[in-house]
């Protein structure tokens, strides 16, 4: 049984990974910050069948002391401080842990065992302002918030203690990846949290940011395989995955305002607080080479991700109010 470790475990990335790789016949260990209350909502049907270890990317120390411990064959960094817009209002602690915290995390694989093999979640924020379109593995990067700049930092540290240590250590360049999971402070989940309060009376309106950003959005359950999947080819190496279609925000708020029979253009407030100092505007990927090597195809199509999205939260807001 081979065993995995994965940071970021309580994260939407973190459930569907750890669901997945018990489907594997894993053991997985699952990396918490110690907080005195818990935010276990993700993973608590999964509390049986887990191990959780205290640790805490900022901390070198507990990194060190949960690997010799578990001495996992596997392990997956999707700890972050990963919200764009706080990423403004806390950049040094965004790069203390986006950033630098792979690079502990890293020390501790080469001291403990350079044989772990080492998945890094890198992200379609590196590119930024983009510098070509679609965008793929050899695009540079034109980071355009505090957490792009700790994500490239994060990248090009995972590929330098590939290069430098021969560690096997991969990184995901992964394109917008949402659920019903998702936490409510991320616009699509917005979106279909705020089209649920509607449809049942909760809210009268939903004001939203830059309606005409685009971005190539898939479901988080279809790219947690590919994040095994990077892990178990021969060689390490940079993938990005991504449906390789372009969606507006406008569009999103379309769709899911139509499944439940309304219009969008009679609830949507369009409100400048919501824009960001630095606005990324099209982001679309390029995952020729995913599907070549990995032979990963993602399977939720947009309109069924959007369509999950608002059912789940009509659900979730239904059982709450007759609870």
């Amino acid at each position: 049984m081979p065993t995995a470790l994965i940071t970021g475990i309580t994260g939407q990335d973190g459930s569907y990974l750890a669901e997945f790789l018990l489907s594997k016949g894993y053991r997985v260990i699952g990396m918490t910050r110690r907080a005195s209350t818990t935010h276990y909502e993700r993973i608590e049907h999964l509390l049986d069948t887990i191990t959780l270890a205290q640790g805490d990317l900022a901390d070198q120390g507990s990194l060190l002391a949960i690997l010799e411990e578990y001495q996992p064959d596997e392990v997956y960094n999707l700890a972050a401080q990963s919200f764009v817009p706080t990423s403004w209002h806390q950049p040094a602690l965004t790069g203390e842990v986006t950033a630098l915290g792979v690079t502990r995390l890293l020390e501790a694989i080469r001291y403990i065992n350079p044989k772990i093999r080492f998945y890094q979640a890198s992200s379609s924020e590196m590119f930024g302002k983009v510098l070509e379109v679609p965008q793929r593995e050899t695009t540079p990067f034109y980071p355009r918030s505090p957490y792009g700049v700790a994500k490239v930092y994060g990248h090009y540290i995972t590929v330098n203690y590939r290069e430098s240590f021969n560690i096997f250590a991969v990184s995901g360049i992964l394109f917008n990846h949402e659920s019903p999971r998702r936490g409510l402070e991320f616009v699509t989940r917005k979106i279909s949290d705020g089209v649920a309060r509607i449809k049942l009376g909760l809210a009268k309106e939903l004001r939203l940011g830059n309606l005409e950003a685009q971005r190539d959005w898939g479901f988080a359950g279809d790219y947690v395989e590919a994040m095994w999947l990077m892990l178990q080819q021969d060689q390490p190496d940079n993938f990005v995955i991504g449906t390789g279609e372009t969606h507006s925000v406008r569009e999103f708020c379309e769709i899911a305002f139509e499944y439940v029979g309304l219009d969008y253009r009679d609830y949507v407030v369009v409100d400048q607080r919501f824009y960001r100092p630095a606005e990324v505007d099209l982001l679309i990927a390029d995952p020729t080479k995913a599907h070549q090597a990995l032979g990963w195809e993602p399977r939720v199509s947009f309109r069924q991700l959007v369509q999950m999205m608002v059912e789940a939260d009509l659900k979730r807001l239904s059982q709450a109010r007759h609870a």
